[in-house]
């Protein structure tokens, strides 16, 4: 079986994103991997879901997007929210951090963690004593390296991510500013560029993903929303002070899988056969069994050529988590991976009804869902 298409992290990824922004900010230590050029006072603005090639695609729909400066750069993998929100926060790769799916086997519990809702089996696990958010992942953050060498860092980003456990593991160390709308959003991004004499503002916009999973990347909604994002930073980047530097990207593209084939792991007789834990999502299953080699056979013969099914050492051999995966986190990754290649998907009709049924979907290799942009405006 051959190795997946790419070594993700050969060329520049979300992981180098902050780090350049703290190098060019004059902060000593940082690596400016993407050659920023030295400011002052920077705004990261993150949109979810607004993958490099759909842009180029719908430049009708984004035309203030499409004409900025820019070009695009890798998410990291798996090209999930959770990881790539994990990456751009603490200047590393998944192997390293240790968020390494939208969902993934954490050996201190013995149970798969949703990464994203920071929830064990829906209920909410960022008060555990096993499982500190802090603790899981360790590293100083971007936020807290940039407020340790005297900027000013703001976090803008919605209400409801407060206190929550991914934010507390991977976005801590800047000022919390929760906002409601793109109203107030604008308005307090402005606001915070101009709180310091250096400063690092970062924002998030997440609707683009949400109607792109729900009917599909490319649909009516997804681009009517698209429009909206366009004219909403065509306005920031109108507001934003002199001397500022606006740095538009996103955290992963998307398939729309409803034209792809589905597996069903719920229904596919001999598929679930000595699997103890599946997790992971649709386009980039985590597999965990005692018997490798038997279940290895068994995905290579269904999945064929719909996915790329390695070992967890086929992935850390092609360097899919990083070039020196953390040992101690390596658990956190299946037995086996299986990535989707097209549009293909493995889901689960019974064990996560809603989201087989989306038709968006993302977390694999493909440049529709690694390549996402880096607009420079300003």
């Amino acid at each position: 079986m051959s190795l997946p298409l790419r070594d993700v992290y050969a060329e520049p990824t979300l992981a180098d994103l902050m780090p350049s922004v703290l190098s060019s900010a004059g902060v000593a230590g940082e690596s400016n991997r993407l050659d920023l050029t030295p400011v002052d006072h920077t705004v990261v603005l993150l949109v979810d879901g607004m993958g490099w090639e759909l842009l180029q695609r719908n430049a009708k729909a984004a035309p203030y997007l499409t004409q900025a400066p820019g070009s695009p750069m890798r998410a990291g993998f798996p090209t999930t929210t959770a990881v790539s929100l994990a990456s751009l926060g603490t200047g590393l790769p998944s192997g390293l951090h240790g968020i390494t799916g939208y969902q993934s086997y954490v050996d201190e519990i013995e149970a798969p963690v949703n990464w994203l809702r920071w929830t064990l089996a829906g209920t909410a696990i960022d008060q555990r004593d096993d499982l500190v958010p802090e603790t899981v992942q360790p590293h100083p953050t971007v936020f807290e390296r940039g407020r340790e060498a005297g900027l000013t860092v703001t976090t803008v980003v919605p209400n409801a991510f407060e206190g929550s456990g991914l934010t507390r593991a991977v976005l801590r160390g800047g000022n919390f500013v929760g906002v409601s709308a793109y109203g107030d959003l604008l308005a307090q991004v402005v606001a915070a560029v101009s709180a310091g004499d250096r400063s690092l503002v970062y924002c998030y916009i997440g609707e683009v993903d949400t109607l792109g999973h729900v009917y599909g990347p490319e649909s009516a909604a997804w681009l009517a929303q698209l429009t909206v994002v366009d004219r909403f930073v065509e306005q920031l980047a109108d507001a934003l002070p002199t001397g500022t530097r606006l740095l538009v990207t996103a955290d992963h593209g998307m398939v729309d899988a409803s034209r792809g084939r589905r597996i069903d792991f719920d229904h596919t007789p001999g598929l679930g056969e000595d699997v103890t834990v599946i997790a992971g999502e649709p386009r980039c299953r985590h597999i965990y069994t005692y018997h490798v080699d038997r279940v290895l056979e068994r995905w290579r013969n269904e999945l064929g050529d719909h996915a790329w099914v390695g070992t967890r050492d086929d992935a850390f051999a092609a360097c899919l988590f990083g070039s020196d995966p953390d040992p101690a986190l390596a658990k956190r990754i299946g037995d086996i991976v299986a990535v989707g290649r097209g549009e293909s998907t493995v889901i689960r009709s019974d064990g996560e009804q809603v989201m087989s049924n989306l038709p968006g979907q993302h977390g694999a290799l493909t440049d529709e869902e690694l390549l996402v942009p880096l607009l420079r405006i300003g």
